[in-house]
Order: structure tokens, then C-alpha cells, then sequence
């Protein structure tokens, strides 16, 4: 299934021989032109027509597929090759358009755990950011296999590719919100945070709290589901970005909380203050360098503290919330690579203002002045009437 890229280097080498960048620019004999345009025509790619080329083989029967030669690796690469192309806003929609949405959807059930995986790729790709591929999933009952894969499958890079594709398929979407809350999605997120898989725990953690964000009325779900202790034990992962997404979600549910929605979102509170006072520890023990890249953990530790026991925490005792410099405004850099032109473009402009000022600071006149036109006449008789006035004298 793979293709050869273009022969960019035979059309540099063309290029470069018919200009030195130095010369004006020749006029091409028209078999030189021939050549060129033979060449460009030859790499530029159909994306249409490519389209209908992969919608083809995802529409053959994998049986079929199978006695042309074409194995589950190739299978793969096509999919790699469709990600790159959905990578277009107007190409992913236009995948629906040749017939190609529903056999990449039916890929989601393929046999083979890696086509299941990179078919998830694909479908995350497409949706992206994009209402319109996101609607026609949701119309092509998309979100059904992927719920299946994220809650089910026996392959853990499957049920992380599905909730990825989920993450990308419901983020702004209304209908996919609520169609993942009545598929019972919390229960799946739920357990994904107690897999032992660091990335699938970021991936549920970064959903949760986007939608617990969007829906404050969700954390009575999340309560009666248990997550606030998995999201408590999480807060002291190894892995720095679980425990900022843990942290994350514990800073929403304690914000409900005082906000009165809900009572006792965080059950086992001295748990969770030993794992902060563990943590404020931890990065008093931090080198300067490692503060800095924990600059949103340290905000998040202090929030959650602030929150659930209505005071701030050590850190801000030990200098450790706000380091010198954070605070401060970016470097100037405009005044370091455009003061010189810049204030000798005010230099320019306030002399030009001076100028004109001078110019309007003309001595007083009693009585009208000259008509125009006849500045010269009157400049001719001051003149005159001067010179008889000398002769009288």
C-alpha cells in the first residue's frame, strides 16, 4: 500500500540550473516547459480521487483482501495514509461524501487490535475541532464502537486510542456529551483510573475534568461513582501529568463543593491533606529547574489546600508558590531589536512637528493679508513704495 514520495530533488536540481537567483529570469524553451509541468502533474496527488481509492479497499471484503495479498500491515499503512489526508478540515468531511465514514467505523471491529487502534487514530483525527465530521459520526453511530473498544476491549492501546477518539469526538458537541452520560461513559472513566496504564489514566483524567468544567453538575456523578479517592490516590502518581490532571479534577470537585452544589465530594480529606503536605514536601525538595516545570503543580496543591481547609498553604511561607521572576512581564524584546528604528522614527516625527509648529508660528498682522495669487504684486509694490520713500528722504 505504500507509494513513492515525490522526486523533489530532480525538480531542485531542474530549478537551480535554469537560475542562479543573480540573472533575469529566462524565458523557457517549450520543451523545458513540457518537462516541468510533466513532472509536477506526475507528484501531485488526487486527493479525491485518492479517497475513492482507499474508500474502495475499506469496502472490499477482508476475505478478498486477503487472496490479492494484501495483509493486516498494509491495512495499517493504508490507515496511516487516510489520518494524513482527514489531517484537512474539508478532506474529513468529504470522507463521508465518497462513502468512506461507515467502513472506517466498521473498522473499530476488526479482528486485529492494531487496525482496531490506528482506525481510532483516524476517527480522532477527523473529528478534531470539527463539528461538521463530528455530527456525521454521531449520525453514522459512531461514538456506539468506540464506547465498546474504551470499556471493553482485551487491548489496552485499543481502549486508549477509543478514548482518545471519544475526547475528540464529544469536547464541544452537546448531543456526544449526552449520549456519552447515558452510554454510562463515567463508569468507563472510572475505570481507567484504576488501570495501571499511565497514558489511559491521563487520557480519563484530562475528559474528566474538561467535563466537569462544562457540567458542575456532574460531580455528584463522579461522587456516587467513587472518583474522588482514585482521584486522591492519583494526586501522589509518579507520573507528573497524572498528578496535575488528578489535582485538576480534586481543584473542581472542591470548588462544588464550597460552592454549596454538594456536601462531601472529597470523603477522606485527612488522606487527601497527608498527600498534600507529602507533596508540598516533595517540592521543597525540588531543584530550580524542576520548580519551574512544576510551576502549575505547585498553583494546584495551594489551590486545593485553600479550597478545603480555608487557608493558604506552606508553600507561600517557603517562597515555593510564586518563584522571583514568574510574576514579572515578559522580556522586552522590542525595545531590544526595534528601540534604534522606532525612536528614530519618534525623533523623525517630533521634528517634523517642531517644523510645522515653527511654520505656523507666522508674526502677527493688523488687518486682512494679500488676496491669493497676488503675493507677488504686493511684494513688487512694498518694493516700489520703499525705494520713493528713500528718494524723499
Amino acid at each position: 500500500m505504500s507509494k513513492e514520495g515525490p522526486d523533489w530533488d530532480g525538480l531542485l536540481k531542474w530549478s537551480l540550473s535554469h537560475s542562479d537567483g543573480t540573472g533575469e529570469a529566462r524565458n523557457l524553451s517549450e520543451d523545458d516547459r513540457r518537462w516541468f509541468m510533466e513532472a509536477m502533474q506526475a507528484q501531485t496527488v488526487d486527493v479525491m480521487q485518492r479517497l475513492k481509492e482507499l474508500t474502495q479497499v475499506m469496502n472490499t471484503p477482508e476475505e478478498v483482501l486477503e487472496s490479492q495479498g494484501v495483509t493486516p500491515v498494509d491495512i495499517e499503512d493504508m490507515l496511516d495514509e487516510l489520518q494524513e489526508h482527514v489531517e484537512v478540515i474539508d478532506v474529513a468531511n468529504d470522507l463521508h461524501s465518497v462513502g468512506g465514514l461507515v467502513p472506517l467505523l466498521g473498522y473499530l471491529r476488526n479482528a486485529h487490535a492494531n487496525i482496531r487502534a490506528k482506525a481510532a487514530d483516524v476517527v480522532s483525527t477527523m473529528v478534531q475541532n470539527n463539528p461538521r465530521s463530528q455530527q456525521l459520526v454521531m449520525e453514522a453511530n459512531g461514538l456506539e464502537p468506540l464506547l465498546t473498544n474504551f470499556t471493553s476491549d482485551s487491548d489496552v492501546t485499543v481502549r486508549t486510542k477509543a478514548l482518545g477518539a471519544i475526547s475528540s469526538l464529544i469536547r464541544h458537541n452537546k448531543p456526544g456529551i449526552a449520549a456519552f452520560r447515558l452510554a454510562n461513559g463515567y463508569a468507563g472513566l472510572r475505570d481507567a483510573l484504576g488501570s495501571e496504564n499511565v497514558r489511559f489514566q491521563r487520557k480519563a483524567l484530562n475528559l474528566i475534568d474538561y467535563l466537569l468544567h462544562e457540567n458542575a453538575s456532574d460531580c455528584s456523578i463522579v461522587t456516587e461513582l467513587g472518583f474522588p479517592r482514585l482521584m486522591v490516590h492519583l494526586a501522589s502518581s509518579a507520573d507528573a501529568d497524572v498528578r496535575e490532571a488528578a489535582l485538576r479534577g480534586l481543584v473542581e470537585l472542591a470548588r462544588d463543593k464550597n460552592g454549596g452544589n454538594n456536601s462531601g465530594h472529597i470523603e477522606d480529606e485527612e488522606k487527601l491533606k497527608q498527600i498534600l503536605q507529602e507533596r508540598i514536601k516533595d517540592i521543597g525538595l525540588m531543584s530550580q529547574e524542576d520548580l519551574g516545570a512544576a510551576r502549575e503543580e505547585r498553583q494546584l496543591v495551594d489551590s486545593l489546600w485553600r479550597s478545603c481547609y480555608n487557608e493558604p498553604s506552606s508553600l507561600g511561607e517557603k517562597g515555593l508558590l510564586h518563584l522571583p521572576g514568574e510574576d514579572s512581564l515578559p522580556p522586552d524584546v522590542a525595545s531590544q531589536h526595534f528601540e534604534p528604528p522606532l525612536r528614530a522614527w519618534a525623533a523623525n516625527r517630533d521634528a517634523d512637528k517642531n517644523s510645522s509648529a515653527e511654520k505656523k508660528q507666522a508674526p502677527l498682522l493688523l488687518g486682512l493679508g494679500p488676496a491669493p495669487g497676488l503675493e507677488n504684486t504686493q511684494g513688487s509694490s512694498t518694493s516700489n513704495a520703499n525705494t520713493d520713500a528713500d528718494k524723499q528722504k
